[in-house]
C-alpha cells in the first residue's frame, strides 16, 4: 500500500506539470496595425493566452511609440475591445487582426 501511494503521489506531480507546461506555453499571435498611421505599420505579436490584454495594449503603444494611456484597440470592424480580459478571451471573440488607434484620432481610420 505504501508504495502504492507513493507512485500516487508521483503521478499526481507529473500530471500538476503537464498541465502547468501546457497553460504556460499555449500561445496567442495578434497582427496589430497603428491606424494613425497613412502606411499602416503593424506589428506582430505572441503573447500567453493569460496574459492580461492591457498589457498586451501598453506593449503595442510603446512599440508604435504612442502614448499607452490614451490608445485603444479595435477590430477591423471598427469596434472597441474592452482590455479588461485575458489575451486568449480577445483571441477568441475577435480574432488575430486588429488595429491600435490613439484616442485623439478616434473616428480617423
Amino acid at each position: 500500500v505504501g508504495e502504492f501511494q507513493t507512485f500516487q503521489h508521483y503521478f499526481k506531480q507529473i500530471n500538476l506539470s503537464v498541465a502547468m507546461a501546457a497553460s504556460s506555453s499555449a500561445k496567442v499571435t495578434f497582427k496589430i496595425t497603428l491606424t494613425s498611421d497613412p502606411k499602416l505599420p503593424f506589428k506582430v505579436l505572441s503573447v500567453p493566452e493569460g496574459t492580461p490584454f492591457t498589457a498586451v495594449l501598453k506593449f503595442a503603444a510603446e512599440e508604435f511609440k504612442v502614448p499607452p494611456a490614451t490608445s485603444a484597440i479595435i477590430t477591423n470592424d471598427g469596434v472597441g475591445i474592452n482590455p479588461q480580459q485575458s489575451a486568449g478571451n480577445v483571441f477568441l471573440k475577435h480574432g488575430r487582426e486588429l488595429r491600435l488607434i490613439p484616442r485623439d484620432r478616434v473616428g480617423h481610420f
